[in-house]
């Protein structure tokens, strides 16, 4: 259920209505605007005789049931966009937002570099692996903490913000410790327990989408996150499993359409791990802003021919840069259509 509070509802009135939700067995979630306050309660049951208790009370102007499974993260919960402030950038807003950096933190030398090559093409986050999922038991796993304090290093050194993979809940509270962004990977994406300590890490969160998930089920896991005391989370599209070989996933440039419909949290396109491929992740890039997404995570190796992770579909930095400047009149199209919807809802 939704509950929309009268215009300035007091306090007293909205501890009211939070108790009388509690007595009928409903959790309760509350977004505190500058006027006015709205209430999400969650729970089994016929929500009817609820309901009409709840609007029968004199400081609720609304209440209406959540159709979607998902409701935090449902766009009848909160119409408006969310705007999540990382490292001076604004992703959700009016701002397109790219991260760019290796698959893995391989040296000190190496992600210096990395970061600086970024920064100087207009990313606002550097992004690279301290610790690294691999189908492979003998491939690189990672330099984890020694990793995570380069990353941090970079980040004094440039300014960007940094997102970084977090591959157990038992790892939360460590990598939150070093990184702006907390990464979860595609085979992750269903790990409850992790998704459960994200919600009360106090840092944004990338989550992306499985391997074989569907839309739904990706909504679901942002759903564990946000009811459980995490709202800031980004949504990301990084290709699914089909039959197709001739990319290493099918990138699902609809999936971030449909998102844009359906929830009010950012969406983020890696056309890297959709193409497998650096000369396909240009044009995925531009088909990305072009369908409305708020930002790209791209990886960009200084030297992707001695990359230990990903290197075939890793930009070298002149491709990056080059890619960058392409992507200039895209974006300055897409500002214009987003502060033309932001102008109407307002």
């Amino acid at each position: 259920m939704i509950i929309s509070m009268r215009l300035h509802a007091t306090k007293e009135e909205v501890a009211q209505v939070r108790a009388r939700i509690e007595e009928f067995g409903y959790k309760v979630h509350s977004i505190e605007g500058e006027e006015r306050v709205v209430i999400g309660a969650i729970g089994m049951g016929d929500v009817t005789a609820c309901l009409e208790s709840l609007e029968a009370m004199p400081q609720v102007e609304k209440a209406v049931r959540i159709s979607a499974p998902y409701k935090f993260v449902s766009k009848e919960f909160r119409p408006e966009r969310t705007e999540i402030k990382v490292a001076g950038a604004t992703i959700g807003g009016d701002e397109f937002v790219v991260m760019a950096g290796p698959c893995s933190v391989e040296s000190e030398k190496q992600i210096l570099e990395s970061a600086e090559i970024v920064a100087k093409g207009g990313a606002k986050l550097l992004r690279g692996g301290a610790f690294k999922p691999r189908t492979s038991p003998y491939d690189f796993q990672g330099l984890e903490e020694e990793g995570l304090k380069l990353l941090a290093k970079a980040r004094t050194l440039t300014g960007l913000g940094i997102v970084t993979e977090v591959m157990s809940d038992r790892d939360v509270s460590l990598v939150a410790e070093y990184a702006d962004v907390l990464q979860i990977g595609a085979r992750n994406m269903q790990n409850f327990a992790l998704l459960k300590t994200l919600g009360k890490c106090g840092r944004p969160i990338l989550l992306k989408r499985g391997l074989s998930a569907t839309v739904k089920e990706l909504l679901m896991s942002a759903e564990y996150i946000v009811a459980h005391g995490n709202p800031d989370v980004m949504l990301c599209e990084r290709g699914i499993r089909t039959f197709e070989t001739v990319t290493r996933n099918t990138c699902d440039i609809g999936a971030i359409a449909a998102l844009s419909e359906m929830t009010h949290l950012p969406v983020i396109l890696d056309p890297s791990h959709a193409a497998g491929k650096r000369s396909l992740v240009p044009a995925l890039a531009r088909a990305g802003v072009a369908v409305g997404a708020d930002g790209l995570i791209v990886e960009m190796h200084p030297h992707p021919e001695k990359a230990v992770s990903d290197g075939a579909q890793s930009l070298d930095p002149k491709q990056f840069a080059k890619m960058m400047a392409d992507l200039k009149p895209y974006i300055a199209l897409w500002k214009q259509a987003r502060m033309a919807e932001t102008a109407a809802t307002v």
